[in-house]
């Protein structure tokens, strides 16, 4: 196999990853004719089909999967040899790949995109907002240079380092603001409104609450944050939010928020990255950037007062 090219292993990966071949070649920036011969002439090569076609979507065939591991493993690899380059002849960064969860991204983004461009000039920087275990797998394959999510991880090829903690409040009616904040005992017997499965917030309220696998009447889900505030000031439930997400969501809800008494609950937010990459050292002064933009918000809702107390 001679003639096996960087080219065609990219546009696999992406046929791959997208499972249509409009998608793929849009992501590539070709033409669909252009892919398909592209995909057809590496399985000639390989002596494989890597494809199982139909008239909406493809498939990996079996050896296609085997295949697909081995072909991330070299681009991730060709990619760091590129990030090796970049950072042993320029000590700044040109390019930072952020993957950053949902209920971090609407709060924080904007502060840190700021601060990055302070702190690195002529930076490009390029943002991917979805859930933690997507950000994982995209770190793995080398889509990301780095993921900003709520500790911990726990994948052993991912370097994590704590950037701050922040606590949860509680979002009620705003009729209820002067009511007594109730034990999180009491949480279980009212109707609360949690985000769909997937999000990591979801499963560390329902820590909190002490709350397993609950019957649908009992729990209500959103797909977001401003959701699930805007449902409470129709009067629907409670729910429960970072801190940081508060001068955002409330801006326009009739809902009151308070603090739970101690021990209060609350989340750990970090950076995560590959043990791999030749960045490290440039990804942890982009940690420091971060942890200023997370201690400037802070002040400035600190001097609001946006919380009960």
């Amino acid at each position: 196999m001679k003639n096996l090219t960087l080219k065609q292993l990219r546009y696999f990966e992406a046929l791959a990853r997208d499972g249509r071949f409009r998608r793929a070649a849009d992501a590539c920036a070709i033409s669909q004719p252009a892919l398909s011969m592209q995909i057809k002439e590496l399985e000639q090569e390989l002596g494989n089909e890597l494809f199982e076609r139909s008239a909406r979507e493809v498939k990996l065939t079996p050896f296609g999967q085997t295949f697909a591991l081995r072909v991330r493993d070299i681009l991730r690899a060709v990619d760091e040899l590129g990030e090796l380059a970049r950072a042993s002849r320029d000590s700044s960064l040109a390019r930072l790949r952020i993957g950053i969860i949902p209920t971090i991204a609407p709060y924080l983004l904007p502060a840190i995109i700021n601060d990055l461009n302070k702190s690195f000039a002529g930076i490009q920087i390029e943002v991917r907002e979805t859930q933690t275990g997507k950000l994982v797998q995209e770190l793995a394959r080398g889509q990301l240079d780095m993921a900003i999510v709520a500790l911990p991880v726990s994948e052993p090829s991912l370097t994590e380092l704590e950037l701050f903690r922040e606590e949860f409040v509680l979002v009620r009616r705003h009729e209820d603001g002067e009511k007594p904040v109730p034990e999180r005992e009491a949480l279980r017997e009212m109707r609360l409104l949690l985000l769909e499965e997937g999000h990591c917030f979801r499963d560390q309220a329902l820590s909190f609450c002490n709350i397993g696998p609950a019957r649908p009447r009992e729990i209500m889900e959103g797909s977001s944050l401003s959701t699930l505030v805007q449902m409470v000031g129709a009067g629907i439930g409670i729910t429960l939010i970072p801190e940081m997400a508060v001068p955002v969501e409330t801006r326009s809800a009739h809902v009151s928020i308070s603090r739970f008494p101690s021990p209060q609950p609350s989340r750990t937010i970090g950076m995560v990255w590959r043990n791999s990459t030749p960045m490290a050292r440039q990804l942890r002064e982009v940690a420091e950037a971060v942890r200023r933009s997370a201690e400037t918000m802070r002040g400035v809702m600190d001097d609001g007062r946006p919380v009960g107390a």
